[in-house]
C-alpha cells in the first residue's frame, strides 16, 4: 500500500510538474505576442503614446482587488473576522487556555495524583511555541497553525503601503521597456532587457538583504559575460535606419535596472515570499497608479514629450486585450506556473522569450539581425542562467570550487614530481646493494 501511495504521489507531482511548464511555456508566448502588439501599435497604427500604453495596462492590475468580492480570505481581513496579530495571539492562548483547562478536568475525573515536587524550566521562544504545539491534540494544532500563518501574512494595509511605494518603480520600468519597443525591435529589447539579472546581482551585493547576497567569483563571470553581450548587441542596433537603436537600446537598459531596483528592494522589505500577497500586492499597484500617476499625462503633453490623444477603436481594442492577456492574465499564469514547478524555472523560463521574440521578429516584421546580435545574444543569454542559478543558489560559487581543485590538483603534481626523482635514487641504491650483499652471503656460504 505504501509502494502504491509513493507511486501515486509521485505521478500527481510529474502532472503538475508538466501542467507548470505548459502554463509556463504559454506565458513566454503570450509576453512575446504582446510585446509585438505593442511594437505593432506603435509603428504600424501610428499610435506611439508609450505613458498611455503603460498607465493603460498597468492601471488594469485594479482587476486583482475584485478578490475583496470573490475570495473569501481577503473578505475575512476586511470585515473584521481577522484582526490582526493581536487577535490571533489571543486565539492562540485562548485555545492552549481551554485545552489546558479540559486535560485538569479530565485528569480530576480520573483521580490522578501528581507528585508536588516540580521543575520549572523557562525555553526560549522559538521552542516554547512548538513545545506547546506538540501538547496539543490534532484538530487543536490544525488551528494553530492556520492561525499563524495568518499572523505570518502582511495584513491589508500593509500590502497596500508596500504597494504605494513600489507603483513608482514598477511603472518607472515598465514605460522604459514601452519606450525602447517604440525605438527598437522587440527581440533587442528583450535581450538588453534580460540584463536585470546582472543588475539584481550587482544591487543584491552592495544591498545586502541577507548574508548570502555576497559578490562572488562566478557573479563576477556572469556580469563579464552579460557586459560583453550587451556591448555587442548595442552595436547591432546602431545600424537602424532611422537612428533610434541607440536610445531604444538605453531605454532597455535602465528599464532593466529599474526592475533590478524593485527586485532588491521589495527583497529588503519582504524578507519572505509567502509573507506578500502577490495578488493584492499588484492589484493595489494598479489602483495606485489610476490614482495618482494620471497627472503625468498633463506634464507630458505641455511639455511637448507626448501629446494627449485618445486612440482610435481599433487601437483601444488592441490596448484593451493586450491588457488583459498581456499583463493581468499573464501575471496570474506566471505565478501558477511558478506554483506548480518553482520560482527557479518560472525564472528560467523567462529566456525563452530572447528566442520566440527573434523567430517572431524574422517571421512577422520580416527583421533582419546582424552577426553582432546572435554572438551578443548567446552570453546574454548564458549570463541569464547563471545569474538565476546563483540567485537561487546564494551560497554557489562554482568558479570558486573549480578553482580550489585546480589549484589542489597542481599542487598534488607538483609534489608528485618533487618526489619521484628522491624514489628513483633510492631505488637506484638500493638495488646494487642488495645485490652485492646477496653475493657476498652465497660467498661466504
Amino acid at each position: 500500500m505504501n509502494r502504491m501511495g509513493s507511486q501515486g504521489s509521485t505521478v500527481a507531482q510529474q502532472r503538475r510538474m508538466a501542467l507548470g511548464v505548459v502554463i509556463l511555456l504559454l506565458v513566454d508566448v503570450i509576453w512575446v505576442a504582446s510585446s509585438e502588439l505593442t511594437s505593432y501599435i506603435f509603428k504600424r497604427q501610428e499610435y506611439n503614446k508609450p505613458f498611455f500604453s503603460t498607465f493603460t495596462k498597468t492601471s488594469m492590475f485594479v482587476l486583482y482587488l475584485l478578490g475583496f468580492l470573490l475570495w473569501r480570505p481577503w473578505r475575512q481581513q476586511c470585515t473584521g473576522s481577522l484582526r490582526g496579530r493581536h487577535a490571533a495571539f489571543v486565539r492562540i492562548a485562548l485555545t492552549s487556555h481551554n485545552h489546558m483547562g479540559a486535560t485538569k478536568h479530565s485528569s480530576k475525573k480520573q483521580r490522578v495524583r501528581f507528585s508536588n515536587i516540580m521543575e520549572v524550566r523557562q525555553l526560549p521562544s522559538t521552542q516554547a511555541l512548538e513545545a506547546k504545539l506538540s501538547r496539543m491534540s490534532f484538530p487543536a494544532v490544525k488551528d494553530q497553525e492556520s492561525m499563524l500563518r495568518t499572523v505570518g501574512k502582511l495584513t491589508v494595509t500593509d500590502v497596500a503601503k508596500i504597494s504605494f511605494f513600489f507603483c513608482f518603480v514598477w511603472f518607472l520600468a515598465n514605460l522604459s521597456y514601452q519606450e525602447a519597443l517604440s525605438d527598437t525591435p522587440v527581440a533587442i529589447v528583450n535581450v538588453l532587457s534580460s540584463t536585470s539579472g546582472l543588475f539584481t546581482l550587482i544591487l543584491a551585493a552592495v544591498f545586502p538583504s541577507n548574508s548570502s547576497d555576497r559578490f562572488t567569483l562566478s557573479k563576477l563571470l556572469a556580469v563579464a559575460l552579460c557586459m560583453g553581450g550587451v556591448a555587442l548587441v548595442s552595436f547591432s542596433s546602431m545600424d537602424s535606419p532611422d537612428g533610434k537603436g541607440a536610445t531604444g537600446s538605453l531605454w532597455s537598459v535602465a528599464g532593466a535596472a529599474l526592475y533590478a531596483v524593485y527586485i532588491v528592494m521589495i527583497k529588503r522589505k519582504v524578507d519572505r515570499e509567502d509573507k506578500l500577497d502577490i495578488p493584492m500586492f499588484f492589484g493595489f499597484v494598479g489602483l495606485f497608479n489610476l490614482l495618482l500617476l494620471w497627472p503625468g499625462f498633463l506634464v507630458l503633453h505641455y511639455t511637448g514629450f507626448e501629446a494627449f490623444e485618445l486612440p482610435s477603436k481599433l487601437v483601444w481594442t488592441y490596448i484593451l486585450i493586450n491588457g488583459l492577456i498581456g499583463t493581468v492574465l499573464s501575471e496570474f499564469l506566471w505565478l501558477w506556473g511558478c506554483f506548480l514547478t518553482s520560482s527557479l524555472i518560472g525564472t528560467l523560463a523567462l529566456s525563452l522569450t530572447i528566442p520566440l521574440s527573434i523567430i517572431a521578429d524574422i517571421c512577422m516584421q520580416k527583421v533582419s539581425f546582424s552577426w553582432l546580435f546572435f554572438a551578443g545574444a548567446v552570453p546574454v543569454f548564458l549570463s541569464f542562467f547563471i545569474a538565476t542559478l546563483l540567485c537561487h543558489y546564494n551560497n554557489w560559487d562554482p568558479v570558486m570550487v573549480g578553482l580550489r581543485r585546480v589549484f589542489a590538483f597542481i599542487c598534488r603534481s607538483k609534489h608528485r614530481i618533487q618526489r619521484l626523482p628522491e624514489d628513483s635514487e633510492q631505488c637506484e641504491s638500493l638495488i646494487p646493494l642488495h645485490t652485492v650483499s646477496h653475493d657476498n652471503e652465497s660467498f661466504c656460504s
